[in-house]
């Protein structure tokens, strides 16, 4: 009986872990933002304060990442018009001279317009296909059917397919897979996408799991094979 409480106890604290593990990471990680970003630029007006007010650090720490995002939301009406663009185009050629700096400013600018709002329906399907090898299958993001090139000098129907590693979907592997060997999924692309970050931990609900019959996809049958 003893033995059969703890079980139980310890099951209940691990359970409310679970439920309260999203939370507590979620109040770290924004009090690690406002700590980093509040408390970057609070010496700057901290010495203008008055001693009595100067007991609540972490408040003019939000206060100053308040007015931070502010400035950034300032910033980015600003570069939609000719001036703003003037001013960003600029300072883009000062950066692209400065050696070491510029090859890290090009790398993380082009992974922001991949993933950033411009570019965000660059993914059109979750597909599965035979990666790395024969008899292993990899979830996988359509991101083109244009005919061009790679196409031409291939004998048959090729579509390009980004394959995310997991648990970081900004680098992974670009495969030019035939049409015939690509398998199209139901789910949407934000579900495949938290399937890829959670290691498959986040599996996406599928209504048909029901009474499934495991059918041979003749999409993955090579008959050359």
């Amino acid at each position: 009986m003893l033995e059969t409480r703890v079980v139980s106890l310890r099951n209940a604290f691990f359970s409310g872990l679970l439920l309260l593990a999203p939370l507590v990471v979620t109040i770290w990680a924004f009090t690690k933002i406002i700590a980093i970003v509040g408390g970057s630029f609070r010496p700057f007006y901290d010495q203008f304060l008055p001693a009595s007010l100067r007991s609540l650090p972490f408040f003019w720490d939000i206060l100053a990442t308040l007015i931070v995002m502010a400035l950034v939301t300032l910033f980015g009406y600003v570069s939609r018009y000719f001036l703003g663009k003037y001013f960003l185009s600029a300072g883009e050629r000062v950066i692209q001279g400065i050696p070491g700096v510029s090859s890290v400013y090009n790398t993380v600018k082009q992974i922001v317009e991949t993933f950033g709002g411009k570019n965000r329906n660059i993914f059109s399907k979750v597909v599965l296909v035979e990666f790395p090898r024969k008899g292993l299958h990899s979830i996988g993001f359509l991101t083109n059917k244009t005919q061009g090139e790679p196409q031409a000098l291939t004998e048959e129907e090729v579509w390009t397919v980004f394959i995310p590693t997991t648990p970081n979907p900004t680098s992974g592997f670009l495969v030019l897979v035939p049409r015939r060997k690509i398998t199209e999924l139901e789910m949407s692309v934000g579900d495949g996408m938290k399937m890829v970050i959670s290691g498959g931990a986040v599996m996406p609900h599928w209504p048909k799991t029901q009474g499934v019959v495991l059918v041979k996809n003749p999409a993955l049958t090579d008959p050359h094979d």
